[in-house]
């Protein structure tokens, strides 16, 4: 600030990460956009939570504070699927963990109010976006009010936010009100004006409820055009519609930043995130296959937004002037690969389908995989670039659309490992999930394995499963087990169920029913949980007996 001649900041952002210059990371991205618009902004990262001294070191801002907890929900970030705590943490220098608060979100905004009364407060990023109604927390076990009014801040911001943060602080530099902002929360006092979500003590009373009022968020995210309210007690929020998502044009604009790429430079051991993300290229947003436990949809949205391929080589020719640069793209990708470019025909408000790829792939959704394809070899053919590889995960029932597009990709542009995500084989559970049948990732497994072998490349497929999913017993598992030794297979990327806030599937964990109310067997004690998980590994307790008969309940 005295370099730059400030004497106060017009914006405070307060992140649960550390501080990295890279457009992979939420807050110094919107501190990059906030700065674009003439805004004087500062960062504070991991400040201490027992003091205000780290908060109040660059003095209060003018206009307002924006508050997120991290790239993860903090409580995600520091407890295992079995709720133990966790070793390390991937956003912070060293990978240190024990850094953000638990309930980062909350903590921080007390901190904030306690050092600046009177300062608007905007929370944000995924911890706020998946609890911004009442909401299960896995930690607690037990229903969670919104976070906009356990935090008791001003405003909450859901969805990736550019368009929100901008707009707030135009408001409040020109002392409008922070109201009628698409993608936001705020409290309100006249709830019965609006449409209702059942509320935070209706759903304590009935579970199912909550499955209700998560059906009808989703459907408000990707079609609404009218307010929610939602009540709590004698409190109650409204949830605007949701902003809409960039264009081609706003995300191309948004990665012309002078990003560094580095961390921030008082950091004496490295960032293990920053060496994972360091030379990956964001190209897409959205994601529309909507799996029923994933948080993707309900933070960046179903529908996809794609950068040009102008931006792309841009961003690429600039990694090439890096200090560190080695040749190599690590990735080129999002939250699916191969949805760049993909468009739907269609108004979007007039769609009714929970999901644009199951339980089949909607007819109106244009998929591009052989412009994609092309795009890589585009970006391959740049000057000083070795390799481009795709590390994010695809879809591999869309790739089988394309049958001659994915074989280039398979061919040119997979570093030995694909990542896939059957997440189960059994067909029931992954309808619960949301996902395609079993049959589709075997058909695509053999169309990989043929042509990597047509290529004469030893490549491998990477198995995304889920263990103790909702609707899943020990004999669901036992399948999944056995296909995998049967191929004598070792799983490595094996996740228990986490119900994290906000999804479809927490809401059917904590309910015990699917989306249409039928009661489904849901494992829930630790025990099961771990043996469920186990039998994937061989070198783990086998599973007891009592938890495999428990299934006829």
């Amino acid at each position: 600030m005295e370099l730059r001649q400030w004497d106060e900041l017009d914006i405070l952002l307060v992140s649960g990460d550390a501080y990295v210059d890279h457009p992979g990371f939420g807050l110094p991205l919107l501190g990059r956009l906030l700065e674009s618009h003439g805004y004087k902004v500062g960062i504070i990262d991991q400040p201490d939570w027992t003091s205000p001294d780290d908060i109040t070191r660059l003095g209060k801002p003018r206009l307002f504070c924006g508050i997120g907890a991290g790239a993860m929900d903090s409580m995600l970030s520091h407890y295992t699927a079995f709720r133990k705590k966790r070793s390390d943490d991937a956003c912070t220098p060293g990978g240190l963990a024990g850094k953000r608060p638990n309930r980062a979100t909350i903590v921080y905004t007390n901190l904030v109010r306690a050092a600046f009364p009177g300062t608007p407060i905007a929370i944000g990023g995924i911890e706020a976006s998946l609890r911004k109604a009442a909401h299960y927390d896995f930690w607690t076990d037990a229903l969670r009010r919104s976070i906009l009014l356990d935090a008791k801040a001003d405003i909450l911001i859901y969805g990736m936010g550019e368009r929100q943060i901008l707009q707030i602080a135009e408001n409040l530099n020109n002392g409008t009100p922070l109201d009628n902002i698409p993608g936001t929360v705020v409290a309100t006092s006249t709830p019965e004006q609006f449409s209702q979500l059942p509320s935070y003590d209706d759903i304590l009373q009935n579970k199912s409820l909550l499955v209700k009022a998560t059906l009808q968020l989703e459907s408000h995210f990707h079609t609404g055009t009218e307010p929610l309210a939602q009540r709590h007690g004698n409190q109650a929020i409204l949830i605007q519609p949701s902003a809409e998502p960039l264009t081609t044009e706003e995300l191309d604009q948004l990665y012309q930043f002078p990003f560094t790429r580095t961390q921030h430079p008082k950091y004496t051991q490295p960032v293990p995130a920053l060496d994972m993300l360091k030379f990956s290229v964001t190209a897409v947003r959205g994601c529309a296959g909507a799996c029923a436990f994933c948080s993707i949809a309900q933070h960046q949205g179903r529908k996809i937004s794609s950068r040009s391929p102008e931006s792309l080589k841009a961003e690429i020719e600039r990694l090439t002037r890096h200090k560190d640069w080695k040749g190599h793209v690590s990735d080129i990708g999002g939250p699916t690969a191969n949805l760049w470019g993909t468009t739907c025909s269609i108004n979007a408000e007039k769609c009714k389908r929970q999901s644009c790829l199951t339980p089949s792939i909607c007819p109106n959704l244009k998929l591009n995989l052989k412009a994609y394809v092309q795009l890589l070899e585009e970006l391959n053919a740049i000057p000083n670039v070795k390799t481009v590889s795709v590390a994010s995960g695809i879809r591999h029932d869309a790739a089988q659309t394309e049958p001659q597009a994915a074989k280039k990709l398979i061919a040119k542009f997979i570093s030995g490992h694909l990542k896939l995500a059957p997440e189960h084989c059994n067909d029931k559970i992954l309808e619960l999930m949301r996902k395609p049948k079993f049959s589709s990732f075997e058909n695509f497994l053999d169309f990989f394995q043929n042509t990597s072998y047509e290529h004469g490349k030893q490549q491998y497929i990477i198995p995304y499963i889920i263990s103790a999913y909702p609707g899943c017993g020990m004999e669901e598992m036992k399948t999944v087990a056995n296909w995998f030794r049967q191929r004598g297979w070792k799983p490595q990327q094996v996740q228990c169920f986490i119900p994290t806030p906000g999804t479809l599937a927490t809401a059917m964990y904590y309910a015990e029913c699917d989306q249409n109310g039928n009661h489904i067997y849901v494992p829930k004690t630790d025990r099961e949980r771990e043996d469920q998980h186990a039998m994937l590994f061989e070198n783990r307790r086998k599973p007891q007996k009592k938890n495999i008969q428990r299934r006829g309940k």
